[in-house]
């Protein structure tokens, strides 16, 4: 099986739901805290290369929205790089990577089929 690794803050609430599904369902995974380790560049260009940079930073969130407003509207995928590499809060969490894989958020079906795991 590929290693997985769940990248982002441990205090940020589908964080602990992500980790209480993993847990639970004993998934091996290796946590890469964004508050201590900061992003993972070469993986972060990877998700936005695959999903686009509005989909790969969170803009529901606080940080966003702290953001300057010429920042905002004037967002490339370069200055999404920067800014994600700057503040990682701005990232959608958790990201989590299993070899080619990468999936956002927390869906409890979309992780049933990603690990294998059947029923509770």
């Amino acid at each position: 099986m590929s290693k997985i690794t769940v990248y982002g803050i441990k205090n940020c609430d589908t964080m602990k739901k992500a980790f209480v599904w993993l847990d639970k369902h004993k998934v091996d995974y290796v946590f890469h805290d964004y508050k201590k380790e900061g992003a993972d560049m070469a993986t972060l260009k990877t998700a936005v290369k695959k999903f686009g940079w509005e989909d790969v930073l969170n803009r529901k969130g606080m940080s966003w929205r702290k953001l300057p407003d010429k920042v905002k509207t004037g967002m490339t995928e370069k200055r999404a790089l920067e800014e994600a590499e700057k503040n990682p809060s701005l990232i959608r969490r958790p990201m989590i990577v299993k070899g080619a894989s990468i999936t956002f958020g927390f869906d409890e079906e979309a992780y049933k089929k990603a690990f294998g795991k059947k029923g509770r």
